[in-house]
């Protein structure tokens, strides 16, 4: 299973439920001689679990770059390192990418596995079918800071994913509502594959109250998707191509229908707007 020549490893570990872990990674955490964690205590256990006798050390956000530079010794030395993080996949929202860097110029191969990341589990669940997503990890911890980031965002027509701590999701969600409208979807994936998993969607305007009528909703780590903006070129063009067929004297549901075809508006939204018209 090891690299003939020695790699760095970057290994998704297992977002709760520790049946995710592939065989492949169990593989590598077996076979490897130094693994880099986040939280050497955190990781132990899980190396433990899975029958992995590596040495650990920490690599985490405030030392990546000494941790990158260990890394690259024990390469040197000709030992192979695997990379974690506390759950999910490195560099992902998670220290890892200046490691990543840095090995790679300093001319060691990097080995990416497949696995576990919270941002695809939840959008696999969401149901938004947008057709391409943007994702934007955690948002600033400054509200205005915060606001500004949402104002350029506010125009996107693709799924938005964010992450967020339960002692922020209130007024994240406060600044989702204040920059999006009420009418977006929102999904809230909380406690991805733990016991208490649990994913509801909802229209931005209902959220808040959502979260505040119990207080267990706003425990546990998040995945927030917004669906993306109706694009206000298309929106504008539906309108005008059904006004256009309305005139000619076409029923509501054919006039909606060849709208849709047309212009890709949604048939929902141009059926009931043509109902509006033609009352």
């Amino acid at each position: 299973m090891t690299e003939e020549s020695p790699v760095l490893y970057v290994v998704p570990t297992p977002l709760g439920h520790l049946g995710d872990m592939s065989q492949r990674a169990i593989d590598v955490l077996r076979q490897v001689a130094w693994v880099a964690a986040e939280d050497t205590r955190h990781s132990g256990p899980l190396l433990r679990h899975y029958g992995s006798n590596a040495r650990l050390f920490a690599a985490h956000q405030h030392n990546e770059e000494a941790a990158a530079q260990q890394v690259i010794a024990r390469l040197a030395e000709g030992e192979s390192v695997a990379l974690v993080v506390d759950a999910g996949t490195p560099a992902v929202s998670d220290p890892g990418a200046r490691m990543v860097a840095r090995v790679r110029a300093a001319g060691y191969r990097i080995v990416p596995l497949p696995g576990p990341c919270a941002a695809i589990v939840a959008l696999s669940a969401a149901g938004l079918g947008d057709g391409h997503f943007l994702f934007c990890g955690f948002l600033p911890n400054k509200a205005g800071q915060r606001a500004e980031v949402l104002r350029g965002l506010a125009e996107q027509t693709c799924t938005l994913i964010f992450y967020e701590a339960p002692h922020r999701i209130l007024d994240t969600v406060a600044g989702l509502l204040a920059a999006f409208g009420p009418t977006r979807t929102l999904v809230l994936a909380r406690e991805l594959t733990k016991l208490f998993e649990s994913i509801h969607a909802c229209q931005l305007g209902e959220a808040v109250d959502w979260l505040s009528a119990d207080g267990n909703r706003q425990r546990g780590e998040f995945v927030l998707l917004v669906s993306g903006a109706q694009p206000q070129d298309n929106a504008v063009e539906g309108e005008r191509v059904l006004k256009l067929l309305l005139a000619e004297g076409l029923p509501v549901s054919q006039a909606s229908r060849l709208a849709h075809a047309l212009t890709g508006v949604g048939r929902n939204a141009l059926y009931q707007l043509a109902l509006r018209l033609r009352s």
